[in-house]
């Protein structure tokens, strides 16, 4: 029998169900339809990579818009609890 080796977890459980949702809706833009009923294993690790790649870069995106516009506190609040995103993200805004 073959156990999942998937040990990510969200760094905010409540999130869990928006990045799901963010997931079936960068696979579908990828014309990847159905995401969430196909079995991963069958698809090639280029195609996996692309939606993971491509919710990387809009969330990347989404948070340089936010900084830009002054809402550190925004991307602060939403930064992992182990503090060096937070720094980088506080010394990118000082530089703008």
């Amino acid at each position: 029998m073959i156990m999942s080796r998937n040990n990510n977890t969200p760094t905010v459980p409540a999130a869990s169900s928006a990045l799901n949702t963010f997931k079936m809706e960068v696979a579908n833009e990828l014309g990847i339809t159905n995401y969430d009923q196909i079995d991963k294993g069958q698809l090639s690790s280029r195609q996996n990579g692309y939606v993971g790649g491509n919710m990387t870069k809009k969330m990347v995106a989404f948070a340089e818009h936010a900084l830009s516009q002054g809402q550190a506190s925004a991307v602060n609040s939403a930064s992992p609890p182990s503090g060096r995103a937070r720094v980088i993200a506080t010394n990118r805004v000082s530089k703008l």
